[in-house]
């Protein structure tokens, strides 16, 4: 399997290549529109197909470069159920598995950042955890319809069920780390370690986090894949 984590700066987002290196197909998770150059010429120097492009969520901080790469590689938009998002060619549901050649995807629901929220399992090993869990954090609850107590279960239930040893690859981080471990979030998460249901939400609760700065423009854009016309 080839696995590589890729950074965008302005938005500190993580989009992760995954491929199969015998068939040459990829995805590619969370891609970001002003990476989009970068991104298509690794898939080419790399000599992969690019078979889909998949979310975790539809983000509120960057706009998604799913539309212009289904134009210029025919890949396909994968978005989970649920979202608002007519424009993808696909919509994945909990417990479903998506393959890469012989790699195995598997969706888990991890609702709470926002309501339609999924995770992704690659090979029993790599967990991509989107906004739902990050290193020592999580993702905020107060909009698109996050709730707080919801995303506690999501990821003290499903996530945290996980081995110890699972990677955990999240789709931000703003203190320059780049994977963690099950063991470590349920040992050292802040947010969530010795935690109470109820105390995790009157934390969530009283962050007062200022809006994201794009919030206006990507989250239209996303609902159409990042189409910008279609947003307009």
């Amino acid at each position: 399997m080839l696995f590589r984590q890729l950074f965008d700066k302005e938005s500190s987002t993580y989009t992760y290549l995954i491929a199969d290196k015998t068939t040459q197909e990829a995805i590619l998770v969370d891609s970001v529109l002003e990476q989009l150059n970068r991104d298509l010429l690794l898939l080419e120097q790399l000599q992969l197909k690019l078979c889909y492009c998949l979310e975790t969520h539809l983000h509120a901080d960057h706009i998604t470069a799913t539309s212009k790469l289904r134009e210029q590689t025919g890949c396909h938009g994968i978005v989970p159920e649920n979202a608002d998002a007519a424009c993808a060619d696909s919509y994945i549901s909990n417990g479903e598995i998506l393959h890469i050649g012989k790699i195995q995807i598997k969706a888990i629901a991890t609702p709470g950042h926002t309501d339609s929220h999924m995770a992704y399992l690659v090979n029993g090993t790599h967990l991509l955890t989107g906004d739902a869990l990050f290193i020592r954090g999580c993702g905020r609850t107060d909009f698109q319809n996050g709730n707080a107590g919801i995303l506690y279960d999501s990821v003290t239930r499903e996530l945290f069920s996980l081995p110890d040893e699972t990677l955990v690859y999240p789709a931000h981080d703003y203190r320059g780390q780049t994977v963690s471990t099950i063991g470590e979030e349920r040992k050292f998460n802040p947010r969530f370690a010795d935690k109470s249901r109820n105390e995790f939400m009157q934390l969530m609760d009283n962050l007062n986090l200022p809006m994201p700065q794009k919030i206006m423009e990507a989250l239209p854009a996303n609902q159409h894949c990042g189409n910008l016309d279609n947003a307009a």
